[in-house]
């Protein structure tokens, strides 16, 4: 745990925990945010305080959460505070386990609790102090679609896109989430039978998300039509007509002897032809 007034603090308001809550996230952010989920509110979660309990390094550790925090799903916010022994530098930190835009953190600017013991603690600057990070200049939140984008190069390098074009083409994605699409549908529509080699990738993802737009959701009417009526022996279930059951058995399972079978009668042309056959057969005898 760290001191009094640092560490993970969770945002209110929070759906509770799911499986998908992070699924959008490559494996090694999604397994670290997963984890720091977790953690209880007062939580160290910071790079050093990470690597002694997670099997990653500082390294990757602090990429990740540099990830997280362009990704919405981190809020980390440094302050000087003035005591008596001097200033010094101090970072909070507020986890979502929803992505959030900059302004839905319903953090206010002066959220510090008043200083007392170490905390996590960056050395003095040399330099004069830059202006706090309450005045946000990262990412905005990235929406579903956004995210969706963002993992197609994951799956198909050919298909990398730029945070530009993720921006640009992400209301085209999200109008198929409003259409029922998944996020499998429209990973597998935009990488299936891809061209060799992709000159073009955002191009490319424009044309397949327009072309391949699923129609939308319509409730068709269905007519009321003529039910069959189906039965079935309840003995060897063989299906029978209603009124050829008795008891719910069929004349095979009750012992009723077979039906006798009469030939079909031939139609006039047959007929008339069988006749000339035996008249043409005995002119010959």
């Amino acid at each position: 745990m760290a001191s009094a007034g640092y560490g993970k603090r969770s945002v209110a308001g929070q759906p509770g925990p799911s499986a998908h809550d992070f699924a959008l996230l490559p494996g090694r952010e999604a397994a670290i945010a997963g984890f720091i989920d977790g953690l209880p509110d007062g939580a160290d979660i910071s790079v050093k305080a990470l690597a002694k309990v997670m099997e990653y390094g500082q390294c990757a550790l602090r990429t990740a959460l540099n990830f997280l925090e362009r990704a919405g799903h981190l809020l980390r916010r440094r302050e000087f505070l003035v005591g008596a022994g001097g200033g010094q530098w101090v970072t909070r930190t507020w986890f979502s386990r929803t992505a959030r835009e900059d302004d839905a953190w319903g953090v206010p600017v002066d959220a510090g609790e008043p200083t007392t013991g170490t905390a996590t603690v960056t050395a003095p600057p040399q330099a004069p102090a830059p202006v706090p990070l309450a005045v946000p200049g990262r990412r905005p939140t990235r929406s579903r679609g956004y995210l969706l984008l963002a993992s197609v190069g994951r799956r198909c390098p050919a298909l990398s896109l730029s945070a530009a074009d993720c921006a640009a083409l992400e209301p085209l994605a999200a109008e198929w989430f409003v259409r029922g699409a998944g996020e499998e549908d429209v990973l597998r529509a935009l990488t299936d039978g891809l061209p060799s080699p992709v000159h073009h990738a955002a191009g490319l993802v424009r044309s397949r998300l327009t072309a391949k737009l699923p129609p939308e959701p319509v409730d068709m009417p269905v007519a009321p039509g003529p039910v069959a009526a189906v039965a079935e022996c309840g003995t060897c279930r063989a299906p029978a007509r209603p009124a050829a059951l008795v008891d719910g058995e069929c004349g095979a399972c009750r012992g009723a002897p077979a039906p006798v079978r009469h030939p079909a009668a031939l139609p006039p042309n047959r007929v008339r032809a069988r006749a000339a056959e035996v008249r043409k057969a005995a002119t010959r005898a």
